[in-house]
């Protein structure tokens, strides 16, 4: 997987001005609230404009502000996982997970429901109405639902902040067993360095709307490559 991200935008009077590649694995974007993590995310799901700049993911164009090329998020085949609970609280487990693959045959929607469901540790959950499970729970339902039509990438975005510790503690160990599994590519959002530590293959240190680092998460993490860098992971790491 090779996702290469350069772009220049202004939303809401926020500059930002982001270079960076992803080569599979889990890529993490990390820094504190304001960095523009988020907003990262929404431009390379298509939800935000490139106002310059481009993106590409496996050599496919998404964005290309000088040639006006603007791919529909729904024609990107990229994932989205929210730190809200984005299911359906009147339908079951199954339909939940079942709900973007409307165009395929029924065995191979219910083959897919069933496997996702082994694999996020909720197998007999079929039929359970989602409203009456825990917050973990839901969050591994949205999880699946994500991965139901095989994106070509997934994006995280602080998938794990509603939950207490013992949750988040277990989800991050389902996390990347899923993505081992799938080797679906992830970029995750996160302000947490235990998640960076746990999770991430290669890291973006963000702040104000720049990357002040990026590389290999162990190579970033000793040797940040400058005082503006060094000293937010300073201040991080207390």
């Amino acid at each position: 997987m090779s996702l290469e991200v350069t772009l220049r935008s202004e939303v809401e009077n926020f500059s930002l001005d982001v270079a960076f590649h992803a080569e599979g694995g889990i890529t993490a974007l990390f820094g504190p609230s304001g960095a523009g993590k988020t907003l990262t995310l929404r431009h390379i799901a298509g939800l935000e404009r490139v106002g310059e700049g481009r993106i590409s993911l496996h050599g496919r164009l998404l964005a290309d502000a000088a040639a006006g090329h603007h791919l529909p998020p729904r024609e990107r085949r990229v994932g989205y996982l929210f730190q809200e609970y984005a299911v359906f609280p009147h339908l079951d487990v199954a339909r939940n997970i079942a709900f973007g693959l409307a165009d395929r045959p029924r065995r191979e929607r219910e083959a897919r429901v069933a496997a996702l469901l082994e694999m996020v540790d909720l197998a007999g959950f079929d039929g359970r109405r989602v409203r009456g499970l825990s917050g973990g729970e839901r969050q591994r339902v949205a999880l699946a639902r994500a991965l139901a039509p095989e994106p070509a990438l997934l994006l995280l975005d602080e998938p794990f902040a509603a939950l207490d510790f013992r949750v988040r503690r277990a989800l991050r160990g389902s996390l990347r067993e899923v993505q081992r599994r799938t080797g679906v590519p992830m970029v995750l959002v996160t302000h947490s360095l235990a998640e960076v530590r746990e999770l991430a293959d290669h890291l973006v240190l963000m702040d104000r709307g720049r990357v002040l680092a990026e590389g290999r998460t162990a190579d970033v993490l000793s040797d940040p490559g400058g005082p503006q860098a060094a000293e937010l992971l300073a201040e991080e790491l207390g």
